[in-house]
């Protein structure tokens, strides 16, 4: 599996473009195509905050905040639960080590 397959697979239901994939992908120090390691916390970190930049993109897109409503679930819904995952994601990448960071200590005032 490498890195655009594993980023895929932690973003399903989210549709964007593989070439802008690519980028979100590159910004974040990752080959698309290059072989994805579980083991590594470095890469793991990587894809999950490549996941939330595309969140973040979703989130900032207007164009998905147009009053629709899909299957019982309001735009506004959406956007609450969208937000609930992006925190979610933040938390979880700033809480975790990476091969170059094994320090007990974090940032608690952000």
């Amino acid at each position: 599996m490498n890195n655009l397959q594993r980023l895929q697979m932690e973003t399903k239901g989210i549709d964007f473009q593989e070439a802008e994939l690519i980028v979100y992908l590159a910004e974040n120090a990752l080959d698309a195509h290059a072989e994805y390691n579980p083991q590594s916390m470095t890469d793991k970190k990587a894809i999950y905050a490549t996941a939330l930049s595309m969140l973040e993109s979703v989130a900032n897109n207007p164009t998905t905040m147009k009053a629709i409503k899909i299957d019982d679930m309001t735009v506004s819904e959406f956007h609450e639960n969208l937000m609930k995952r992006i925190d979610q994601l933040t938390n979880k990448v700033r809480k975790m080590k990476t091969e170059n960071n094994n320090s007990e200590i974090f940032i608690l005032y952000i």
